[in-house]
């Protein structure tokens, strides 16, 4: 028979001095899932409120802190958790409008969960994980988990020019090779979609075996050559909008303005650039490469010691344009540090691993870019535009 003391410690119970009412918000479509933690009580608490009912969700949280009020005799204040999701920051900016509710935004992927093959995951599950987790945060835990920093209506506003500009550029490219596509199927090689006489250019094309092209699949080209122009038409205006906001800003010196002086540096890479990354506070340079999913991911374990790559655990459309930028960097800038230290590189390896190399040179350019903006720290080597 075990004795005292040969019997395993208990399990310590939950906290109940917590001071305050923890809650995590488990969003969808249709409905929320609303888990709490209150003082004096060692259970967690489960209410389902429909989705988008922002008036119900506020009557949930006075519920909760009058419940706490009658059973402890003191009233609490909420601290809210919720992963940054569909509904955007919404939900956020309204909750913060009221006076005893402090919420905050995790990011998803930075909660730790069970590595097994198979793990179980439910809204329940996930709704205490959130809870739990931001308990561990309020403790000032290192590293229990990322929390996300709400822009404000008019950065995140601003960042709608960029991302619909790259999604009708994305749309431009599919219809260019759907056409390319028909044509090709006929014999046809040299048509370009593009080019302001491509309704005179169809009407001459002749297939390969030396035929009119077919009125059927003409017809059809002659829609998407509809769809493709009205495409061009709407980038025109997105771009128009893009330089009028760079125009505004020049007079008030804002990084996108900043950046123009740059030579190889343009108005869509100074936009995004500003709009994606550069409008927020940074701490140091890991913190910049970090946020652009630039920093590097080693693996280190006994013996093994490796590098993985770069983390790509950041903005994509920020990393995206500085790996464009980085090549058009050793174009336009060619005598620069950068340039001369990728080459460098690049030289020792035998010329190998050029993309790689690219990798790190959009990193190191990021930072320094960063440094030029926010401290007026001048790029070495680099050319500015003659006025």
């Amino acid at each position: 028979m075990l004795t005292t003391a040969d019997k395993p410690d208990a399990p310590a119970a939950i906290r109940v001095d917590l001071g305050a009412i923890f809650v995590s918000l488990e969003l969808s479509k249709s409905t929320r899932l609303v888990t709490s933690l209150s003082p004096g009580s060692e259970k967690m608490s489960r209410h389902t409120v429909a989705g988008g009912d922002i008036a119900s969700l506020l009557a949930c949280f006075a519920e909760m802190r009058q419940k706490v009020l009658t059973r402890e005799g003191k009233l609490y204040s909420l601290v809210v958790i919720q992963e940054v999701g569909l509904d955007g920051f919404w939900i956020g900016r309204t909750l913060n409008k009221v006076g005893w509710i402090e919420n905050h935004f995790v990011e998803a992927a930075s909660i730790s969960v069970p590595r097994r093959r198979r793990r179980v995951k439910t809204d329940r599950i996930d709704g205490e994980t959130l809870v739990r987790t931001l308990l561990a945060w309020k403790r000032g835990e290192p590293r229990v988990c990322s929390m996300v920093k709400m822009p404000t209506p008019e950065d995140e506003d601003r960042r709608r020019i960029g991302r619909e500009r790259k999604v009708l550029v994305a749309e431009r490219v599919l219809h260019v090779n759907r056409i390319k596509g028909l044509l090709f199927c006929q014999g046809i090689r040299d048509y370009a979609p593009l080019r302001r006489d491509r309704r005179v250019r169809l009407e001459e094309l002749r297939t390969g075996d030396d035929r009119a092209l077919p009125k059927h699949i003409k017809a059809q080209i002659s829609r998407e050559l509809d769809r493709l122009e009205l495409l061009l038409e709407q980038i025109k205006t997105v771009e128009a909008e893009r330089d009028a906001l760079i125009a505004e800003q020049t007079t008030s010196a804002s990084p996108a303005a900043v950046l123009l002086g740059i030579r190889g540096v343009g108005s869509e890479f100074a936009a995004i650039l500003h709009s994606e990354g550069l409008f927020r506070h940074f701490d140091n340079r890991r913190q910049v490469a970090a946020y652009a999913g630039l920093a590097p991911s080693p693996w280190q374990s006994g013996s093994i010691n490796r590098e993985q790559g770069v983390s790509k655990a950041g903005n994509p459309r920020l990393r995206t344009t500085m790996v464009e930028l980085a090549w058009l960097w050793l174009r336009y800038q060619p005598s620069s540090r950068l340039s001369c230290w990728f080459k460098d590189r690049v030289t020792q390896n035998g010329g190998r691993f050029k993309k790689s190399m690219i990798v790190a040179l959009a990193r190191k350019l990021l930072v320094a870019l960063w440094k030029y903006v926010s401290a007026g720290v001048v790029i070495e080597g680099a050319v500015m535009k003659s006025a």
